[in-house]
């Protein structure tokens, strides 16, 4: 049996503005925008490039106690991690557009990261990872086969 998490839905207050975070400073790829009338919402999907089997779904808050927790999904932890080939030019370049870096770089046992937060203030680790982090290694490894 083999089994996937293929979405991670992301609760934003609008669409366009989400989308233009992720694709136009985060550098994400805009998968799917896709209206859908019966039920008079999107199904936007974004990804980091490259990503094949992991993607955000960004879906706009429907009812007021959804938004509540815009920029709060997890309650203030560290929410989604995304990984790159080299840290300091996407830190570089994601500092010079404006995005807020909560945390400092840090060198740590499995890479080097920093926090940053999202439009809504979702935290995310970016991070680099060590080839030799097994764990961490493996399953990346594996979500990009």
């Amino acid at each position: 049996m083999k089994q996937a998490i293929v979405h991670v839905s992301l609760v934003v207050r609008d669409y366009d503005e989400a989308i233009d975070f992720y694709v136009n400073k985060l550098k994400f790829d805009l998968i799917e925008d896709l209206y859908l009338p019966e039920e008079d919402k999107r199904w936007v999907v974004v990804a980091p490039p490259g990503s094949k089997e992991m993607s955000l779904l960004l879906a706009r808050a429907s009812k007021p106690e959804q938004e509540d927790f815009i920029g709060y999904q997890s309650g203030g932890r560290v929410f989604l991690f995304l990984n790159t080939d080299d840290f300091w030019r996407d830190y570089e370049r994601m500092k010079g557009l404006g995005i807020e870096f909560v945390r400092d770089p840090k060198d740590q046992p499995y890479g080097t990261v920093a926090v940053f937060k999202d439009l809504y203030g979702n935290l995310w680790d970016l991070l680099q990872l060590k080839e030799d982090h097994s764990v961490m290694s493996r399953m990346l490894a594996r979500a990009s086969e």
